[in-house]
């Protein structure tokens, strides 16, 4: 557990990572093993079509979770890889469901339902109005930098939908399958106590009381049409929304710790994303306007 820089408690956590269980390349006891090495407080082992209850491995909290892979590999036809954390219970589930019966299964199971990887996947914003309960999205996915693919950054997904009104919380993890490359990278920090309940975690999570990171810190507050950002000292500090160009929206220089920039009367949502020195970023929650 971490104090950011409000003095507010917060847990390191990734919600998205493989063993061999399913096709990762380390046991659920070597994966926590380096988790908890890296600083960790709550990892989900979410192997493919196979569910892990909530518990602890080597004194690293496991969060119940499994990943729901569907459509093969050919984005044309429609991929969805789909997080079902911290179900109370095994969802009945098998591979000929669809996405809309993962989620609903996920939630008849007091999960929540993750949408991983939209930019790997190549999925629309289309797609994903037609699906009902989606609880969360990544933005980054660290796996998808070390694989085939290259599209670990989401964040054109999320800005085409919420153009249409489709605001998910941002979650950043890594989908560690190699554990050479891609493990450690990225991970939320999320506003609650090691000894908060699954459904306090969860809830959280819903609330959006996380920031998404690879390390720096970032904070977003509106005051009417003003929009600041408070971060750790980087290098760069953007904002994004459904203008493809407005004024105060990228702050370049050195340490800088405080960006503020003004909504436009047409502008429908605003989010952050802040670079430091070493290229590691973190992403803001959405803010609908």
């Amino acid at each position: 557990m971490e104090k950011d820089m409000f003095g507010v408690s917060r847990l390191k956590v990734n919600l998205h990572m493989h063993t061999t269980l399913s096709d990762g390349s380390k046991t659920p006891e070597e994966a926590a093993e380096i988790y908890k090495k890296a600083g960790y407080d709550v990892v989900a082992i979410t192997d493919h079509w196979i569910h892990r209850d909530s518990g602890e491995i080597g004194g690293l909290r496991i969060l119940s979770g499994a990943e729901y892979n569907i459509g093969g590999g050919d984005a044309s036809t429609g991929i969805y890889h789909i997080l079902g954390i911290g179900c109370s219970k095994k969802p009945n589930l098998t591979q000929e469901a669809g996405p809309q019966k993962i989620i609903d299964e996920v939630h008849r199971c007091s999960g929540i339902a993750i949408l991983a990887h939209p930019a790997w996947s190549l999925n629309t914003a289309q797609q994903a109005a037609a699906l009902n309960g989606v609880d969360a999205t990544e933005i980054f996915n660290s796996v998808s930098d070390e694989g085939e693919s290259s599209r670990p950054y989401s964040g054109d997904f999320v800005d085409t939908a919420a153009c249409q009104g489709l605001f998910y919380p941002l979650v950043a993890d890594d989908d560690t399958h190699m554990y050479n490359c891609d493990e450690t990278k990225a991970w939320i920090m999320l506003e609650a106590k090691i000894t908060d309940s699954d459904e306090a975690l969860l809830q959280a999570i819903k609330e959006e009381k996380f920031y998404a990171t690879q390390g720096p810190e970032i904070h977003i507050r509106r005051n009417g049409d003003e929009i600041t950002v408070l971060c750790s000292p980087v290098s760069r500090i953007s904002f994004f929304s459904n203008a493809v160009w407005a004024p105060e929206r990228g702050h370049r220089g050195t340490g800088l710790t405080k960006a503020v920039c003004h909504v436009q009367p047409w502008e429908k949502f605003i989010r952050a994303e802040v670079t430091d020195e070493q290229g590691r970023k973190a992403w803001s929650k959405v803010i609908r306007l």
